[in-house]
């Protein structure tokens, strides 16, 4: 459901009216109700186990499963190749090849700096030894997504792969999502949805062992699920509904901008806004896309329309004007940044390569798309020679004598 400041049919507004403002400060909307629900959730998956795994299935999905029947089979894998069409895994593959091809220019090597006294610093790099990927399945079942969070863990290193999503009335989870999971070479595969998988991956259950992240996007109840257990395990992010803010000009191809807010329009409770210097554009389109929810934004100059997109800091930015680079640099808040007419965010959705897991609600401010980093920690290395350790001693010792730790000076004071 949308907020009240978004249950709007493409109303054009003015720079630096108080609404560009409400949005601006739009953030997730964490309700009392859903913070409740899912706590007790949580905490039931924590005493009950398997139990309360069983019992949320049939809850919420409809569906009643053994706790044996939680885990997808090798059977059920196999099976599931003869529900797709062979086109689907042909098309796969050149999707496959441009992720990799992104995500391993990502790779870092480790370092070291030595010094003539002896000393060397210097980083390593370890992929997490487990993570879990949420593959929501309510609205439509996003393989997409399947490819954009296991690939770039895979590439990582990362030793161990889970992967959970809701199952369907029959108790089976989509097969082009297995398919995909299967020829990704996910460890293992759960048919487990909302706040009570999450709680599974975070806590463990007796047929669950917890992983160390939990990554992917989700409704409500799982957003909400991910901020209660982070602590317990990382998380990626926390998502809200899809976002597009699109900066054009009377020059900008009309065909293009209506096909892609329309497209926007597909998202339940999705937010799209077109920024615009041209008032017969912004006129146009308030008629024009009477039935998509969001906003025209009406802007002096392209300098406006970048501080505005700025401010909104959306997760997808697409900048149809001629010659989109020369601003390129002036844009610092964006999940993603698609530039020309024919970059549309379905080409990142699906087939460019970088993942399509973004930050929404304006936390582009400071949150980054899902990268090969965030399933990779840094371990630094630090290693003196007692010549070095001599020379920094001086130094060392005031600072411990300022914060009064006795044994820190001692520590040192023993070495020589």
């Amino acid at each position: 459901m949308l907020p009240p400041w978004l249950d709007k049919l493409m109303k054009i507004i003015k720079y630096g009216s108080k609404e560009l403002t409400k949005i601006y400060a739009r953030s997730l909307c964490r309700k009392p109700k859903v913070i409740a629900k899912v706590a007790k959730i949580i905490e039931d998956v924590r005493i009950a186990g398997d139990d309360a795994l069983v019992r949320y299935t049939k809850k919420f999905d409809n569906v009643k499963l053994l706790p044996k029947q939680i885990r997808v089979t090798q059977a059920e894998i196999s099976g599931a190749y003869q529900n797709i069409s062979p086109d689907f895994i042909s098309s796969l593959k050149v999707i496959i090849e441009n992720v990799t091809k992104f995500y391993k220019r990502q790779l870092k090597k480790p370092w070291k700096l030595k010094a003539d006294d002896g000393v060397i610093l210097g980083e390593q790099f370890t992929p997490l030894d487990s993570v879990g990927v949420y593959i929501p399945a309510g609205q439509a079942p996003l393989v997409s997504t399947v490819y954009m969070t296991v690939l770039p863990v895979k590439i990582a290193g990362v030793k161990r792969t889970v992967l959970v999503s809701p199952p369907d009335k029959t108790g089976n989870i989509n097969p082009h999502i297995l398919v995909v999971a299967d020829l990704l070479k996910v460890d293992e595969i759960y048919k487990l949805g909302g706040a009570q998988a999450i709680a599974a991956l975070a806590l463990g259950t007796k047929i669950l062992e917890p992983v160390n992240k939990i990554v992917g996007p989700g409704n409500v109840y799982v957003t909400e699920a991910k901020r209660q257990v982070y602590g317990y395990v990382d998380i990626d992010m926390l998502a809200g509904p899809t976002e597009l803010v699109i900066i054009a000009n009377r020059h900008s191809p009309a065909s293009f901008l209506k096909a892609d807010l329309l497209a926007q329009g597909e998202h339940r409770g999705g937010l799209a806004i077109l920024i615009t210097t041209s008032k017969a554009q912004a006129r146009h389109f308030k008629h024009e896309l009477d039935k998509t929810r969001g906003y025209t934004v009406l802007v002096k100059n392209l300098n406006e329309a970048i501080e505005v997109a700025n401010k909104i800091a959306p997760e997808h930015l697409e900048i149809l004007i001629k010659n989109p680079s020369k601003i390129l640099k002036k844009i610092r808040n964006a999940g993603a940044i698609f530039l020309g007419p024919y970059s549309p965010t379905a080409v990142g959705d699906y087939v460019a390569g970088p993942s399509h897991v973004l930050p929404t609600s304006g936390t582009a401010k400071f949150f980054s798309g899902l990268s090969l980093q965030d399933f990779i920690k840094s371990n630094h290395i630090i290693s003196y020679s007692k010549k070095a350790l001599e020379k920094v001693r001086g130094p060392l010792e005031k600072i411990a004598e300022i914060e009064g730790l006795s044994r820190h000076l001692e520590s040192v004071r023993a070495r020589f």
